[in-house]
């Protein structure tokens, strides 16, 4: 009984890391597009603005998490820290004339909120380092 269980187990998680895989790959693939299209909107239009540099950090950003992850098979909850500082920084600059000062300050508010997480986390990562896995990989506890 115990080896069907092993088995069944080794099957989801191949069939779950697939998945995931095939994902990434999708997720890559539409970021590289993405970006593509963005240069091509920059080059037509031959101008550069702050939000266009922006807007390709925050690809960059998708793509250092997809690495991330291949690197490590996690992904870490910084990466999608950092992306939202960014967005809510373009979305500052680009808007900043059309919002209200409330708004302006909550966003502001946001994102130094999203700093001290991302500080809080940097900390506990060195202060109070995982386990590791039989496998070598970081987890919370060992089995």
């Amino acid at each position: 009984m115990k080896d069907l269980e092993k088995n069944i187990r080794a099957f989801l998680m191949l069939g779950l890391s697939s998945v995931e895989l095939i994902a990434l790959f999708a997720t890559g693939i539409a970021t590289t597009f993405a970006i593509y299209f963005e240069i091509m909107i920059m080059v037509n239009n031959s101008h550069v603005s702050l939000a266009d540099l922006l807007l390709m950090f925050l690809y960059l950003e998708v793509l250092a998490m997809i690495g991330q992850y291949l690197r490590t098979g996690q992904i870490q909850v910084r990466f999608p820290l950092y992306i939202a500082i960014v967005a809510l920084a373009r979305y500052l600059i680009i808007d900043s004339k059309d919002l209200e000062y409330t708004r302006i300050m909550g966003i502001a508010g946001a994102i130094l909120l999203l700093t001290l997480a991302v500080l809080v986390i940097r900390y506990g990562h060195t202060a109070y380092p995982y386990k590791k896995l039989e496998d070598g990989k970081p987890g919370d506890q060992a089995p």
